[in-house]
């Protein structure tokens, strides 16, 4: 039996000047970032769409019957302003639903919900994420902090696992994981289940991180999908497709199905 697995965000634009001599011109590129967590899942029972971060703005449900078409929900690098913020909103002052109140209650109800860090997840780079104090965070197992929250390790670490080699979200990944070099930092809430954590001369700060709310369960992983905290050594290495497919499958219980 498939599972229905959403994943929002993972995509930006960038935009530069190249100057030559007394001339310059501009130019514009797209970027996707979770190639290597979208081939990780290929032919696996995890149905995914990948819907990016200009798409979600407008293309995320706005009512609980469309966010129940799906059994997980990932929210990547991408801000709050995303999903509070729809042009409808923004540019024609019309109220509309507010969907991050929406996926809370999904989550309550029995969905699977998951954030995934990175430069605009948790707090995010300047504090510009924005999803400290929001209605998403009431169902996380963290809390983010009120200001940049970024821990750039530039030399790498590597994850100090403290839950049983075999839990579930665990469960075939052995030795020790290869380098990441950085993560977004979060407070653990009451009741959260630790899996993995930085090292202990990094903070010991969460890494890897499993809750429930109401009926839901929710997962977070404070480092990124892909580069650059995810270092190519790590997405090539076994451990990372089980990971996520282990994830996936604590996340819908896939293991009840």
């Amino acid at each position: 039996m498939s599972k229905r697995v959403l994943l929002l965000g993972e995509s930006w634009v960038s935009s530069a000047t190249h100057y030559k001599g007394f001339d310059q011109f501009g130019s514009v590129t797209f970027h996707l970032g979770a190639e290597p967590l979208v081939k990780a899942l290929e032919n696996t029972e995890f149905e995914l769409t990948y819907m990016a971060a200009h798409e979600v703005v407008e293309k995320l449900p706005f009512d609980m019957e469309g966010l129940k078409a799906y059994d997980a929900i990932i929210l990547s690098d991408i801000g709050a302003n995303s999903l509070l913020l729809p042009p409808a909103v923004w540019m024609h002052s019309k109220p509309m639903p507010n969907r991050l109140k929406l996926l809370r209650q999904w989550t309550a109800e029995g969905g699977g919900l998951m954030m995934i860090g990175g430069y605009f997840s948790f707090q995010g780079i300047d504090g510009k994420a924005r999803w400290r104090n929001t209605p998403v965070e009431d169902a996380l197992p963290v809390t983010c902090l009120p200001y940049d929250d970024r821990l750039e390790i530039p030399e790498g670490f590597s994850a100090k696992i403290t839950a049983p080699q075999d839990h579930p979200i665990l469960n075939g990944i052995t030795g020790q994981w290869p380098l990441l070099l950085g993560a977004n930092e979060v407070l653990l809430k009451e009741g959260a289940e630790v899996l993995a954590t930085l090292p202990d001369d990094e903070g010991g700060h969460p890494l890897l991180v499993s809750g429930t709310y109401g009926e839901g369960r929710s997962l977070v992983w404070t480092s990124d999908i892909g580069p650059h905290w995810v270092p190519g050594e790590f997405i090539q290495w076994p451990g990372y497709d089980q990971l996520w497919k282990n994830c996936l499958s604590w996340l819908t219980r896939l293991e009840d199905a």
